[in-house]
């Protein structure tokens, strides 16, 4: 049931929208397209006025409407190729060029964090931020020792903001899910719920300081990713002070041109520094749009990544990762029906789905796109193709997972615009055969080891007392183990016949070929130009041979069969 605040939300939404010249967007609703001729009855379409361009106009929409709105078209801004250049050009200014708040509220805020004023923490504090985003914005500072740093302050009320959003996201996920024939599907509901989680850490710098220092410790000596240094003294839940860094924006194609970057290499380290986050940290930094990324100035043939903004990060359950692995390492390697067993046995598609025809479907729609470079790719056509095929086979999206597929879209787009001509397959592929290679095998065996020797060792001096404990514990009839039960008894029957049938089987295979053997010795009796001795050894196998047989065909009389 919508709520009056609520149903107030949904009418200032569409005067935004009618505000910024998008009133077509809310008409093309349906909901209000029946009522569409209203449009020529609106004052402000009566006469011909100039208009700011439809990019802008949709930013600055955006802009108003909230943080919930703004992630998404920063979101959008990654993916030029589903987008005209114009809006994607103008969306990217919601990566960090959101209008700031006043800079009272930002002394404020840091006055309240750390019960004292800027100036008793900082020697220097610039009034104009960074940058400034949906969440919070930075500005630059130098601390008392020298050291400069950056500032990250959370926007004042921002959570009762998104709060009011996410309930409206809420109350459109369940009309979704209660009323339209895909909602079942597409869990739109779970979606939510995990999209609002998200959001909501991401208003906590402290959590998001712990995010940094783990990235950091992750990828310390690497010569690909560098992540700043947190000043955990100065952290607070919406306060938060790092090493300021100082690099080229990701999305600053023409700098990085004219200062000699190797843009191959690096379109070919970031889908690296993805899948390495992905599958061997298992922890990926999961809001990697480019006004997150930067490139260092260092080295131009050996670019490095620098990554700042770490709110947003995500983590797989082990049995999620260990399908995703098997799924990438399958597709790289076009082994179609083991993509489609993967998906049965995960239970991402129904049980009885029939594998040859989810095999054929999902060749379909991959084989056109190997062995091409990004700029060759239609995502928008792959993307629909996939969403026709998923509805098809009635494939359930799944929520935990929704993080990693926003982030896989992200680093795509970010290649896209670096480097068109990446094989993103080409290399993305040793990466995860090497990565297979350490999951199974010699090295995952020794891996395993490794990982799980020193609890055996610390559990090693207590396992003699441990063993005395179960016997006593049997021999006074405290464990009640069924060994006398009719089954049990039968089948420790079986095994103890089978067991024998072995040694007759073996002995008088034996026997009867000692026999054979013998066959040509001549100073031993004969009957019937033979030796006797042979004789006796062949008919000892043939006879031991032939009490086995018996043996085995009573054990199968007496052993009752499972019904």
């Amino acid at each position: 049931m919508i709520r009056p605040a609520q149903l107030l939300r949904l009418l200032y939404i569409n005067f935004v929208l009618v505000r910024h010249g998008l009133d077509e967007v809310v008409f093309a609703i349906h909901l209000f397209r029946p009522v569409r001729w209203l449009l020529f009855l609106l004052p402000w379409n009566w006469f011909r006025r100039k208009r700011a361009p439809r990019g802008e106009r949709i930013r600055r929409a955006l802009e108003d409407l909230g943080p919930v709105f703004v992630k998404f078209g920063q979101m959008l801004s990654t993916r030029r190729d589903l987008l005209p250049d114009d809006i994607a050009v103008e969306l990217t200014r919601l990566q960090d060029a959101v209008p700031p708040f006043p800079i009272e509220d930002v002394r404020a805020r840091i006055e309240k964090a750390y019960g004292r004023p800027a100036s008793e923490v900082f020697a220097h504090f610039d009034e104009t931020p960074l940058a400034s985003a949906s969440i919070a914005q930075v500005h630059a500072a130098t601390l008392k020792d020298g050291t400069d740093v950056v500032v990250k302050v959370v926007r004042p009320n921002i959570k009762t903001v998104i709060r009011r959003d996410v309930d409206l996201l809420y109350i459109g996920a369940e009309l979704a899910e209660r009323y339209w024939p895909e909602g079942r599907r597409l869990r739109p509901v779970e979606v939510v719920r995990e999209y609002e989680k998200t959001i909501f850490d991401e208003l906590d710098l402290v959590r998001e300081a712990a995010n940094a220092s783990q990235l950091r410790r992750n990828f310390e000596g690497s010569s690909k990713l560098y992540i700043p240094e947190i000043y955990w003294e100065y952290s607070t839940p919406r306060v938060m002070v790092m090493e300021r860094i100082h690099g080229t924006p990701i999305s600053d194609i023409d700098t990085l041109v004219a200062r000699g970057v190797n843009l191959k290499k690096l379109a070919e380290r970031g889908v690296e520094i993805f899948f390495t986050q992905v599958f061997r940290h298992n922890f990926f930094h999961a809001d990697m749009h480019p006004g997150n990324i930067f490139v260092a100035h260092d080295e131009t043939d050996n670019p490095r990544y620098l990554a700042v903004d770490f709110g947003i990060v995500g983590t797989l359950a082990p049995e999620d990762k260990r399908y995703l692995a098997e799924n990438f390492h399958a597709f790289f390697n076009r082994d179609y029906r083991r993509v489609a067993e993967l998906h049965v046995e995960s239970g991402w598609v129904p049980a009885d789905t029939r594998v040859d025809e989810f095999e054929s479907a999902i060749r379909t729609v991959c084989e056109p796109i190997f062995q091409r470079p990004l700029r060759d790719i239609s995502f928008g056509q792959l993307l629909l193709r996939l969403f026709q095929t998923a509805r098809r086979f009635h494939m359930e999206v799944q929520p935990q997972l929704v993080l990693l597929q926003k982030t896989l879209l992200n680093i795509e787009g970010l290649g896209r615009q670096l480097y068109p001509d990446l094989d993103l397959w080409k290399t993305a592929k040793p990466f995860l055969e090497r990565w297979m290679d350490e999951q199974v095998g010699v090295r995952a065996l020794i891996g395993g080891v490794k990982k799980h020797l020193p609890k055996f060792l610390e559990q090693l001096p207590s396992m003699p007392d441990q063993v005395h404990e179960l016997i006593t514990r049997t021999n006074n009839g405290e464990l009640q183990l069924q060994w006398q039960s009719e089954q049990l008894e039968q089948l420790r029957g079986e095994i103890s016949r089978a067991n024998r049938r072995s040694i007759a089987v073996i002995a008088g295979a034996a026997l009867a070929l000692g026999g054979f053997l013998t066959l040509g010795l001549s100073d031993m009796p004969t009957v019937g130009g033979a030796p006797v001795f042979s004789w006796a050894l062949g008919a000892a196998g043939i006879l031991a041979m032939l009490i086995a047989a018996l043996d085995g065909q009573r054990g199968v009389r007496t052993v009752p069969r499972k019904r």
